[in-house]
């Protein structure tokens, strides 16, 4: 499996160097992503920038990371270019579940408005 890892202050890049997000690949996608939660990655962008294919193994590693970031930080998927990948995802109605933004600039900004917001939130409960 061919990954790039960006880790950040704030949040953490996972890009799948892969066409295919599949069974034979999922299993050490999902062993990635309990290692990057474990170590206390906050936020984590998930770039599918180069991935043409994903199946149900695939999926289930991405909700696998959507439930592990869930009330703790941010999972976010970015540049889902792809056709076939476009239109699992809708199939499976899952972009009312995970969060998905068009590009990887974009998702970094909603990384970082997340933070500030909970920072605030935080700030605001200690006030009280």
């Amino acid at each position: 499996m061919k990954i790039t890892l960006d880790k950040q202050e704030k949040y953490a890049i996972l890009k799948l160097n892969e066409e295919n997000l599949n069974s034979v690949i999922a299993p050490n996608v999902k062993s990635e992503f309990v290692f990057l939660r474990n170590e206390g990655v906050k936020n984590l962008i998930f770039d599918l920038s180069d991935v043409k294919y994903v199946d149900s193994s695939g999926l289930s590693a991405i909700l696998t990371a959507n439930r592990l970031w869930n009330g703790y930080g941010a999972f976010v998927l970015t540049n889902v270019l792809h056709p076939a990948v476009k239109k699992l995802i809708e199939i499976s109605r899952l972009e009312s579940i995970l969060t998905i933004i068009p590009t990887l600039e974009e998702s970094v900004d909603y990384v970082l408005m997340e933070e500030l917001q909970n920072e605030l939130i935080k700030g605001g409960d200690e006030e009280s």
